[in-house]
Formats: structure tokens, C-alpha cells, sequence
């Protein structure tokens, strides 16, 4: 059912959900988003193909595709607000690699996302960014995210 909305047709070539056979280059692009933020990825091809396969996986991740290579993904971790019987989606990754910036595929991921945000009942998708990214911040301001009184800096949208 959820995947029915997929593969999505963009100018650049075409959004749809991670397959097993996606991990190792979803691996390279994490470890690109680690590096930039200081960070030391631990993250293996296993646990990702554990955490995006399945019938209720732990992960959605959508990959961009330009002439059949990953240029991009969004990795999205369901959250909840119980009290209010509310369901969200956190945007936890959106990668695009550098030659590819500035030409809609990071845009195109945040469609892709709430998208899928609106096929699992999600009323609300949320993201975070460093405190000193400010592009980030504008780039997510920019498609109707509100920002939240965070450290780091929090967005929210309601879908």
C-alpha cells in the first residue's frame, strides 16, 4: 500500500524507496553526512538492510536517482504524540550530493517525505539541523517549516 505512491518522476530523474541493493551507496552518501558534522559513522550494510526491509520497517528511506546513481536520500524515524493521538515523522538524514545541490533533489526528498508522512496517517513531519547551519535552516524555512524554540534548531510542519 505505502509503496504504491512510488517511484516519483522529478527533473533530475526520479525518487523512490531504498531497496537492499541500495545499501552499500546509502552507506557511502551517511558517511558523507557523518564527515560533515564531525561525526564517526558506525553505521554497517547490515544494520541498515535490518532497519529498512521488512513488513514494518525500523527506517523509510528514499533515494534520489539521476541516470541509474543514488545522488541523494531522506531517511524518516516515526514519532508519536500519544496524548493527542497524533502521528509524525522526523526527516533524521537528507543527503544530496554536492554537484547536485541547488538543482530540486533536496526538495524533491522533502515531497518524497511527506508523501510518505501522509500514507502512514502522519499529521506532522519534523527535522533538525546544526546550530550554525544556516542554509539548512532558510532551505527548510523556505518549504513551510516552522521553526520550533530548540537547541539544536528544530522545524516542524503540519501535513
Amino acid at each position: 500500500m505505502l509503496k504504491s505512491n512510488f517511484p516519483l518522476t522529478t527533473d533530475f530523474g526520479l525518487i523512490r524507496f531504498a531497496r537492499q541493493s541500495d545499501a552499500e551507496r546509502i552507506l557511502e552518501m551517511a558517511g558523507k553526512l557523518a564527515d560533515h558534522h564531525g561525526d564517526t559513522p558506525t553505521l554497517t550494510v547490515d544494520d541498515l538492510i535490518r532497519d529498512i526491509s521488512g513488513e514494518n520497517p525500523w527506517l523509510y528511506v528514499l533515494v534520489a536517482q539521476t541516470d541509474g546513481e543514488l545522488v541523494g536520500y531522506a531517511a524518516l524515524c516515526r514519532l508519536t504524540r500519544l496524548q493527542f493521538g497524533l502521528r509524525g515523522v522526523d526527516i533524521h538524514h537528507l543527503f544530496t550530493e554536492a554537484s547536485l545541490r541547488r538543482k530540486g533533489v533536496g526538495h524533491s526528498l522533502v515531497d518524497a517525505c511527506k508523501i510518505t508522512a501522509r500514507a502512514l496517517s502522519c499529521s506532522y513531519m519534523t527535522v533538525g539541523t546544526h546550530p550554525d547551519n544556516h542554509k539548512a535552516q532558510t532551505f527548510y524555512e523556505k518549504l513551510g517549516f516552522e521553526r520550533r524554540d530548540a537547541h539544536p534548531p528544530r522545524f516542524a510542519i503540519r501535513l
